[in-house]
């Protein structure tokens, strides 16, 4: 009896959790090969063994109640290390296996995860990838991600975090014909009189502020602008365009700039930071694929 009692609060609770990470019925059945039916009376199962409600449901969404949320908080993190002992007992075949979920900008995926994967992914055919877009500051556990990619200064403490590129260097960039008519910026500050192209942050909504340091000094602009995008790429398109100012990474303006489409300015205020880099909870032991993909990412100076 104590048997079947278990297997069954194991079967809704994964159940639940699918359904709280792809905020679905619809996809978490189909990521769990069940019917709809199936899904729905696991979670009602485990919600009247439980005496709460999980998740609230409409026409358009499924979200987490209260009680719904403490228990992805309390205990996903315990199911990711069951988890990853089984996928590092798995691993033990010859070919290893696994899902590395992974969250990252799309600066990131797009000039530095993606050449990369291009060349380790064929090796092992039996290791997936899956990459989330998201320019602000994740939890990896509220999400569920295996890894992060962020810039070394934007990774907390308690993560080990691996060089995967190197210095990065941003830099304000606009087309000539923009500044045909207007006076090229001299200090940070001279920002604020020129037409911007604004990156709002997706986790957090703002807009993000343009920063700039010289000679120990630090300068945070927030910059004002017809145009606001939560793509660093579209911010890029509309410089090359013309239609304002856009602070972009150096490695994604560099063609253009290089082709005298864009002019850099400022460049003399905007030192290099300390790269990106591929981060994870230090309390989990890496999988064997995460190790692989790991060795894979890193950067050699």
């Amino acid at each position: 009896m104590q048997d079947k009692l278990l297997r069954e609060s194991f079967s809704g609770l994964t159940a639940f959790f699918a359904v709280a990470r792809e905020r679905s019925f619809t996809r978490a059945a189909a990521r769990l090969g069940l019917s709809q039916t199936a899904l729905s009376h696991a979670v009602r199962g485990l919600e009247k063994k439980l005496g709460v409600q999980l998740l609230t449901r409409n026409s358009r969404s499924v979200m987490p109640t209260d009680a719904g949320e403490r228990l992805l908080a309390t205990v996903v993190p315990q199911f990711e290390e069951i988890d990853a002992e089984i996928q590092a007992l798995s691993e033990l075949r010859d070919s290893p296996t696994g899902t590395i979920r992974i969250t990252a900008s799309d600066h990131a995926i797009r000039m530095v995860l993606s050449p990369k994967l291009k060349k380790f992914l064929p090796k092992y055919p039996g290791i997936k990838v899956e990459l989330f877009t998201d320019n602000g500051l994740v939890d990896l556990a509220a999400g569920q991600y295996d890894a992060g990619v962020r810039l070394g200064e934007q990774v907390a403490q308690d993560m080990i975090a691996v060089r995967i590129s190197p210095d990065v260097r941003f830099t304000a960039v606009a087309t000539k014909r923009y500044f045909a008519n207007r006076a090229i910026p001299k200090t940070p500050e001279d920002m604020i009189q020129h037409n911007c192209i604004n990156l709002r942050l997706a986790t957090h909504g703002g807009l993000w502020a343009w920063e700039f340091e010289k000679g120990g000094r630090q300068v945070n602009v927030r910059v004002d602008g017809q145009l606001t995008y939560n793509s660093i790429f579209d911010c890029l398109d509309a410089a090359v365009a013309g239609l304002g100012l856009a602070y972009v990474p150096a490695d994604m303006a560099h063609p253009y700039v290089r082709a005298g489409h864009l002019v850099p300015v400022l460049d003399d205020w905007v030192p290099p930071w300390s790269g990106l880099h591929l981060y994870y909870p230090s309390r989990r032991q890496p999988s064997g694929a995460m190790a692989l993909l790991i060795a894979a990412l890193r950067h050699e100076a």
